[in-house]
Order: structure tokens, then C-alpha cells, then sequence
């Protein structure tokens, strides 16, 4: 750390010199504006971006090397949640069929990527998304609704023999995952562009809070599609009515502890997201209780129903993870934060 005296002069201005390394590394001129920003820590930010846009960040990537169609779409991802606005993918010899297929794939699981240059031997995609259009409390509240109907029709399909509900259950997960590469991004964004931050109206830390519970919402769909992947192979099969009306209940609980987690989170309520991690020991009981009745079962059966009520059991308790964030940042926040939009 560069330490600078703070000179007075002309009678009412305080003045440090900026350190020349960081002006040339800018290619800052006489009489360029810079930004300046106090943090909440009081820290002072100097800034060259000035105007709130994200800055343009190229990554490109040699297809040298690379030969997995897989191996190619992670990194692309992995480019898309850093916050590259750009993407170019070169080859030195002409494109193989495989990378069309995984840009195609790319733009298609992602929000706001086109291909705007196409050559025999190179693809560029650019981000055509302004991060400001999304805000990070809509998106939360998209995939909360996708994920809660995607639990309740798993158990409707397994319950009603519905094979079809129960395969579009795992065609919604997509959507769930597009939405949280998407807001991984934009907080990507937000740490590294804080100028973005304010315009955006959102903290560094509540965009890292927000990220946070879009993960555990993720992790809550992917049950509901292990729900689907146990129950399908059992669809025809001759099960107990009780045991499958028992397990219905429990995922009733699991839900509504999901609904009171999202409320919880959206109104700041640190109580009722005390109230609401008790609440899970109910549920716990309970699956714990259907584990054994399943034991009557025939074995194949008994294993995927002892899968689905696991699965049951994990939502809810990702669930109560929610409201446990809610209560760390809250405990954190030196101010209560401001009311976000509620949960409808």
C-alpha cells in the first residue's frame, strides 16, 4: 500500500496525488474526469468509469487443444459468469461441426448471448443484455416460482401416474439454471464495477447475498428433478396409496417451508425466519417415519421411494438455508435493510 499525505490548498480543498503507475495503466489524460465513490467501509474509490455501463471485456479462446464439446461449453460459461461482454472463439484451421453445436447450446442456455460473427474459422458472441434491465429481486422471484411448481407437479406426477408432468419438470430445470447464471454474472459485474453497483441500487454484499440465494433455489430445483428421475421408473408400478398420499404431505411441508423462506427473505423478517428454521425438524420426523414404511416395499421400489423422500427432505432443509442467509446478513447489516418488493 502506496501511503499519500492529503495537502490542503486554495482554502477548502483537500488534495492527494494519484499514483502515476495507475494513470498510465488507465491512459488517464489532463482533464479527464474520474469518479469517485465512498464506501461503506470508508474507503474512497477513483474510478475511470464514470458513466455506469460495464466495461468491455474481450475473452477469447484457441480451439487448440480443445476437442470436447463439454470441455468447450464449461468454458464458455465460466467466461459468460465472470462478465465478458465479448466472446471469440479462433481456430487456425476450419471450425468442426462440434463448436457450432455447443454455440448454439450456449446462447440458448444463456441470457443475452448472440452471435454476431460467424467465419470458417472464427465465431465471436456478444452480450446484447443491459445488467441494469434484470434486477436481481425479479429474477429471485422467477425462479422461485418455476422451482415451487416444479416440486408440486414431480409430486402430482408420481402420485397421478402422470408421465408427461412429470418429464416437464426436468425440461423447467434449464430455465432455473439460466436464471442463476445470470444473476452469478451480474454480481460478478457488480464486484468488479461498483459504479455499476450504484446505478443498479445494490450493495456489493447484497448482490453476493442475492447470488447466494439463488444458489441454495438451484440446488432446491435440482431436487425436484431427482424427484422426477426416481419416480419415473416406478409409474407403473402397484404402490401403497398411503405411503404415497404420506409422502405427498411431506413435500406440502418441504414447500411451504420454501414459501416462508422466500417471504422471510423478501420482507427482512428475521423472526419469522427463526420461526421458520424450527419447523424443519418437523419434516425431518416425518421423512424419517416414511423411510421406514417403505421398507415394506419391494426392494427396486423401496430404494427410488426412499430417493424421492430424500430428495424431500433436502428441499426443505435448503429451504431453511435461506432463511439462515437472511438472518447472517441481517445480523450483518449495521442498518436494517431496505424492504425489497414482497413475494407474489
Amino acid at each position: 500500500m502506496e501511503i499519500r499525505k492529503v495537502q490542503f490548498t486554495g482554502g477548502s480543498s483537500y488534495v492527494i496525488t494519484l499514483p502515476k503507475e495507475w494513470i498510465e495503466q488507465e491512459k488517464i489524460k489532463k482533464n479527464d474526469p474520474v469518479g469517485v465513490e465512498i464506501q461503506p467501509d470508508g474507503t474512497l474509490l477513483v474510478t475511470k468509469a464514470t458513466d455506469g455501463e460495464p466495461l468491455q471485456r474481450i475473452k477469447e479462446f484457441s480451439l487448440e487443444g480443445i476437442t470436447e464439446s463439454s470441455y468447450l461449453f464449461r468454458l464458455l460459461i465460466g467466461a459468460y459468469i465472470s462478465g465478458y461482454t465479448t466472446i471469440i472463439i479462433r481456430s487456425k484451421e476450419r471450425l468442426p461441426p462440434f463448436v457450432r453445436m455447443v454455440v448454439r447450446d450456449f446462447t440458448q442456455m444463456t441470457i443475452g448471448q448472440e452471435v454476431i460473427e460467424e467465419t470458417d474459422i472464427g465465431i465471436t458472441i456478444k452480450d446484447l443484455l443491459n445488467p441494469s434491465e434484470m434486477p436481481f429481486a425479479n429474477t429471485i422471484k422467477r425462479m422461485y416460482v418455476i422451482v415451487k411448481t416444479m416440486h408440486e407437479d414431480a409430486m402430482t406426477g408420481l402420485v397421478t401416474k402422470n408421465r408427461a408432468l412429470a418429464q416437464d419438470v426436468t425440461a423447467r430445470d434449464n430455465d432455473v439454471d439460466r436464471l442463476h447464471w445470470l444473476i452469478a454474472r451480474q454480481t460478478n459485474m457488480i464486484l468488479s464495477h461498483v459504479v455499476l453497483s450504484k446505478k443498479m441500487g445494490l450493495s456489493p454484499g447484497m448482490a453476493v447475498h442475492y447470488f447466494t440465494i439463488s444458489r441454495i433455489i438451484e440446488r432446491i430445483g435440482d431436487h425436484a428433478e431427482r424427484i422426477v428421475d426416481n419416480a419415473l421408473p416406478i409409474l407403473d408400478k402397484k404402490l401403497d396409496p398411503k405411503i404415497l398420499d404420506r409422502i405427498a404431505k411431506a413435500s406440502e411441508l418441504s414447500v411451504a417451508i420454501f414459501d416462508r423462506s422466500i417471504v422471510s427473505f423478501f420482507n427482512n423478517d428475521m423472526k419469522k425466519s427463526n420461526r421458520n428454521i424450527e419447523s424443519v425438524q418437523t419434516l425431518e420426523s416425518l421423512c424419517e417415519e416414511l423411510n421406514n414404511l417403505v421398507l415394506n416395499e419391494e426392494t427396486p421400489d423401496a430404494i427410488a421411494l426412499g430417493h424421492i423422500i430424500e430428495s424431500v427432505k433436502r428441499a426443505g432443509e435448503y429451504a431453511v438455508d435461506i432463511s439462515e442467509n437472511v438472518i447472517n446478513y441481517l445480523v450483518e447489516e449495521e442498518q436494517p435493510a431496505r424492504k425489497r418488493a414482497p413475494a407474489s
